[in-house]
C-alpha cells in the first residue's frame, strides 16, 4: 500500500472487499429509508396523469405519502445522529511537534521507509500497548483541549486532524525501551496508516464508528429509539468489519516486515516484559498512593526501577538490563520530566478514577517521599481505622490483670453505650479515623481509653493501664481471645468494610466513583476488585504491626518497586510477616506472630502513634 492509498500487499484487496460489503449494508439501509418515498412519488405521479382515477387510490396515496414523510423524518434524524455523534475516543495526553521534535521526526522517517502517510499528531497513553486512532471528529479536539488543558507546555494540543489517524503510544515504552527498540516497535503500528488513508477502508470504518456511537447515545433518555437500528446495523456488518480490520493489519505488518525486522523480534520481549513491570507497578504501588489521595507524579521513570529489578529476581529477564547503557526512548522528549507528570495523573483517573486535575486532597508524590508519606501514612490510617472498629463493638481498651499480674483473658464484647459512636465522647481517640488525633507515649495511654465492661468501668486493675489506647495488644486478644474464624471476628471484618465503603463514598472520585456511562467515565479499567472483609481486616492488623515494629524497634517503612509498601528492618525488607498475620485473623492463633513480635523487639503493649 503506498502513500496515495493504492493497496499492493497481501490481505489488502480482502481488506477493501470486506470494506465495500460494510458499505453495501449501508447502503441497502438507506434504500430501505427511500422505498416509501419512491413509492409515494409514483403514486403521486400516477395521479397527476390521471392513471390512477378514482377510488380508493385517493386515500392509498395520502396514506402512502404520510408514511414516506414520517419515515424519511425518522430516518433522517437517525442519519444525523450516526453522522454526528461523538465516536468513542481514548483518553490520552496529547503530545505536540514542540514537546517531541526527534520523536516526530522518527515517526516520519518510518512513514518515509514504509512509504506511506505520517500519522496527523502523536499522543500517549498510559498503558503497554500502541494503535492508531481516528480522531477526524470535530468532538475528540474539543475533548481533548477540555480535558486534558492543551495548549501551553510541552503537552499541547494534538495536530490538526488530516486523513492519517492520531499514532498513539504507551508511555512505559518510552521509558523503558530504547530508541531502536521504539522504532522496531511502531514500525508495523505506523504502517497502519497506509489503509487508513484508502477511501473506502476509511468511509467503512466512520461508518461502523458512527454506528457504535449511535448505540451509545441511545442509551440516554428519549433516544432509547436509535439504538435498536443501530445494533442491528452494527450485528449485519460486524463480521464483515472484522475481516476489514484483519486484513488492514496483514497488510501493514507485510509492509513494515523490512523494517528492523530482527530487532522488532527481541524488542517484543521487552514489551511482555513492560507489560509484567508496568501492572505490578500500577497494582503495588500506585493503587496504595491514589487510595491515600496522592499519585505518584513519575510512574514511568518508576517502570524502569520495578523492571530493572524483575529483572535481578526472575532468571529468565537476566541480561534485559544490560541494554540499559543505550539511549532511551524518553530522550526523544523535550521535558519527559513533565510528561511523565501528565501521563500519570491520567493513570490515576483511568486505573482508579481519580480527579483530573491535582488539588488538596488529590497531590502528586515523589518517590522519594513515598515511603513516608504514603506508607508510614496508609499504615496509621488503616491502624487508626481498626481501633475505631473495635471502639464501635464496644471492645475495651484495658485488659483485666491475669495471674501473676499478666494480662488475662480480654473480656466479652458488651453493647455499645446507647448513642455511642467513633469519635464521641468517651470513646478512644483512635476512634476518629480520619487521621486528626494522635497519641504516643503516656500521652497516648492517658487519653484514649475506650468503651469498657460495665466491671472494667467499676473497679479498673491496675494492669489495663499498660494496654489503655491503641495498643497491638488490644488486637491480638481480641482476635485470639475470640477466634477469627468466629462471629466477633466477622463483626470487626464488617466493621472496616462498612468504615472504609463510607468513606470512599465521601472521597468521591479520587477514591474511585466516576460516571457511570459515556466516554468520560471513570476508572476506565479499574485495576482490582473490590477485596473481601477478611482481606481487609488482615491488611489492618497487619498495618498495626508495622506501626508497632516502626514505634518501639526502630523498624523503618519502605518502598519495594514490584511488592509496594513493605516494612524494613535494619534496612532490609522483612517479608516473613503475612503468614503469621493470616494465622492469627484466619485461625485466632497469635503465638506465631508473637513470636516474630518478640524477635524483632517489638512491645505489643506499647501504644501506637496513630496521624
Amino acid at each position: 500500500m503506498s502513500g496515495t492509498g493504492s493497496i499492493m500487499e497481501a490481505g489488502a484487496p480482502s481488506a477493501r472487499s470486506r470494506a465495500l460489503a460494510v458499505l453495501r449494508v449501508r447502503s441497502r439501509a438507506s434504500a430501505v429509508g427511500l422505498l416509501p418515498a419512491a413509492l409515494a412519488v409514483v403514486l403521486v405521479a400516477a395521479r397527476a396523469t390521471g392513471r390512477l382515477a378514482g377510488d380508493p387510490w385517493p386515500t392509498v396515496t395520502l396514506v402512502v405519502c404520510v408514511v414516506a414523510a414520517i419515515v424519511l423524518l425518522v430516518g433522517g434524524a437517525f442519519a444525523a445522529v450516526v453522522l454526528r455523534a461523538s465516536p468513542a475516543v481514548t483518553p490520552t495526553v496529547p503530545l505536540s511537534e514542540a514537546a517531541a521534535p526527534d520523536l516526530y521526526r522518527l515517526v516520519r522517517d518510518l512513514a518515509d521507509r514504509m512509504d506511506v502517510p505520517p500519522p496527523s499528531a502523536i499522543a500517549l497513553t498510559p498503558d503497554c500497548d500502541s494503535w492508531l486512532e481516528d480522531r477526524s471528529h470535530a468532538a475528540h479536539r474539543r475533548g481533548a483541549a477540555r480535558v486534558f488543558g492543551a495548549g501551553s507546555g510541552p503537552v499541547g494540543p494534538e495536530s490538526e486532524p488530516g486523513a492519517a489517524p492520531v499514532l498513539v503510544i504507551g508511555s512505559p515504552f518510552l521509558w523503558w525501551m530504547r530508541v531502536a527498540e521504539l522504532r522496531a516497535v511502531l514500525a508495523p503500528v505506523v504502517a497502519g496508516t497506509g489503509p487508513s488513508a484508502h477511501p473506502d477502508i476509511a468511509d467503512a470504518r466512520g461508518f461502523v464508528r458512527g454506528l457504535d456511537a449511535a448505540v451509545d447515545v441511545g442509551g440516554r433518555r428519549g433516544l432509547g429509539w436509535i439504538a435498536g437500528p443501530a445494533r442491528l446495523l452494527l450485528r449485519l456488518c460486524r463480521t464483515d468489519a472484522a475481516e476489514m480490520e484483519r486484513g488492514a493489519a496483514a497488510a501493514a505488518s507485510e509492509r513494515a516486515q523490512g523494517v528492523d525486522y530482527g530487532l522488532r523480534i527481541v524488542a517484543q520481549e521487552q514489551v511482555g516484559l513492560a507489560y509484567a513491570g508496568w501492572d505490578r507497578l500500577l497494582t503495588r504501588v500506585a493503587l496504595p498512593a491514589w487510595r491515600m489521595g496522592r499519585w505518584p507524579a513519575h510512574l514511568d521513570a518508576g517502570v524502569v526501577s520495578a523492571l530493572t529489578e524483575l529483572s535481578r529476581r526472575d532468571r529468565l529477564a537476566e541480561g534485559f538490563t544490560s541494554r540499559l547503557g543505550e539511549r532511551p526512548a524518553c530522550d526523544l522528549l523535550e521535558q519527559p520530566g513533565l510528561i511523565d507528570e501528565a501521563t500519570s495523573l491520567l493513570a490515576a483517573r483511568l486505573f482508579h478514577g481519580g480527579p483530573a486535575e491535582a488539588g488538596p486532597d488529590w497531590s502528586p508524590v515523589d518517590w522519594a517521599a513515598y515511603p513516608e508519606e504514603v506508607v508510614d501514612r496508609k499504615w496509621r490510617t488503616e491502624a487508626a481505622r481498626l481501633h475505631a472498629a473495635l471502639d464501635a463493638l464496644a471492645v475495651p481498651a484495658g485488659l483485666p490483670a491475669g495471674p501473676s499480674g499478666s494480662p488475662g483473658p480480654a473480656a466479652s464484647p458488651s453493647p455499645a453505650a446507647p448513642g455511642a459512636r467513633p469519635g464521641s465522647p468517651g470513646s478512644s481517640n483512635s476512634s476518629k479515623s480520619s487521621g486528626s488525633s494522635k497519641s504516643s507515649g503516656s500521652s497516648g495511654a492517658a487519653g484514649a481509653a475506650g468503651p469498657a465492661t460495665l466491671a472494667a468501668a467499676d473497679s479498673p486493675s491496675p494492669a489495663a493501664d499498660a494496654f489503655a489506647g491503641p495498643t497491638l495488644e488490644r488486637v491480638l486478644r481480641y482476635l485470639s481471645d475470640l477466634g477469627g474464624e468466629g462471629a466477633a471476628g466477622e463483626a470487626l471484618a464488617g466493621r472496616i468494610t462498612g468504615e472504609l465503603a463510607r468513606e470512599e463514598r465521601a472521597a468521591g472520585p479520587a477514591a474511585g466513583a466516576g460516571k457511570a456511562r459515556g466516554a468520560d467515565a471513570v476508572p476506565l479499567f479499574p485495576l482490582q476488585p473490590p477485596r473481601s472483609g477478611r482481606d481487609l481486616l488482615a491488611d489492618h492488623v497487619t498495618a498495626m504491626v508495622c506501626c508497632a515494629a516502626v514505634d518501639s524497634a526502630g523498624a523503618a517503612p519502605g518502598l519495594d518497586w514490584l511488592d509496594g509498601p513493605v516494612l524494613l528492618v535494619g534496612g532490609d525488607r522483612r517479608s516473613d510477616l503475612a503468614p503469621r498475620v493470616l494465622s492469627l485473623v484466619e485461625e485466632g492463633n497469635p503465638e506465631p506472630l508473637r513470636d516474630w513480635l518478640s524477635a524483632l523487639g517489638v512491645r505489643p503493649e506499647k501504644p501506637v502513634r496513630l496521624v
